[in-house]
């Protein structure tokens, strides 16, 4: 039994509104990774535009191919979100793929009303648990942080994924939301946010990190462009929650 995992933060620039020449940039940035896991920011090929028809691309589009490539060349699992068009709908969708293919996908469930995203993007009602080297992920996307019942560990998950594009004038929701994540859930957080200045001159500073099981900060990344590892420990994770054993007070309710 596998009993750790090496994940690949990537926090970088996003060339707005074109995949081709931010999809040749992240190759150069992953030459010769060696992991189990890559994670890039939200909608990593094109940053947040609320101009789907002009950058949504089909589950065979240029970003989920190269996904797919990347994951088979560097043997491992590559994860992060997309604006994806699908039935006449636009979706922001996180996509997990393996070198065996697409694993799973989730369509996010809260949109940036304040950003307008739920007047051009469909959202999604479904969690999406991943099972990936013995550990459980559940992905989230952005926005989804703030709300901590969508986020509630009730299905035992180990690590929680936030990618995003989270501006740095909100930093501190930010930080403080993925720390409060962590330690009501008892689970690793990876959060991996982006850099840079996008089309509407918001300017992000990353912050993105790792955070354990009680809230402490396992890696930070400034704002810099950078791609960082960090292993995660199973045992680590199954000898604290045996510790405090928090999880098992949590309050029992149905999503609706």
């Amino acid at each position: 039994m596998q009993n750790s995992i090496n994940i690949t933060l990537v926090q970088t620039d996003i060339q707005w509104m074109n995949s081709t020449a931010t999809i040749d940039f992240l190759d150069k940035q992953l030459a010769n990774i060696t992991t189990d896991l890559i994670v890039l920011p939200e909608m990593f090929s094109t940053g947040f535009s609320m101009e789907p028809a002009k950058i949504a691309e089909p589950m065979d589009g240029i970003s989920v191919t190269w996904m797919l490539a990347k994951a088979k060349e560097l043997n491992c699992a590559i994860c992060g979100s997309l604006s994806i068009q699908e039935n006449n709908n636009y979706f922001n969708r996180f996509i997990f793929v393996t070198p065996e293919g697409i694993q799973s996908v989730y369509n996010k469930k809260h949109l940036f009303t304040y950003g307008k995203e739920n007047d051009v993007y469909t959202s999604g009602s479904n969690l999406t648990p991943i099972n990936y080297k013995e550990f459980k992920i559940q992905p989230f996307i952005c926005y989804d942080l703030r709300f901590p019942v969508w986020s509630r560990n009730t299905n035992d998950y180990d690590i929680a994924i936030y990618v995003a594009n989270w501006p740095a004038k909100r930093a501190f929701a930010w930080n403080s939301l993925l720390t409060a994540r962590a330690i009501e859930n008892m689970s690793y957080v990876v959060a991996v946010n982006r850099l840079g200045i996008d089309g509407n001159h918001l300017n992000y500073q990353g912050d993105s990190q790792v955070i354990g099981p009680l809230g402490e900060l396992l890696t930070h990344c400034s704002n810099q462009a950078v791609v960082r590892q960090i292993t995660l420990q199973k045992n680590t994770l199954t000898k604290t929650r045996n510790q405090f054993r928090f999880l098992e007070d949590r309050d029992e309710f149905k999503l609706l």
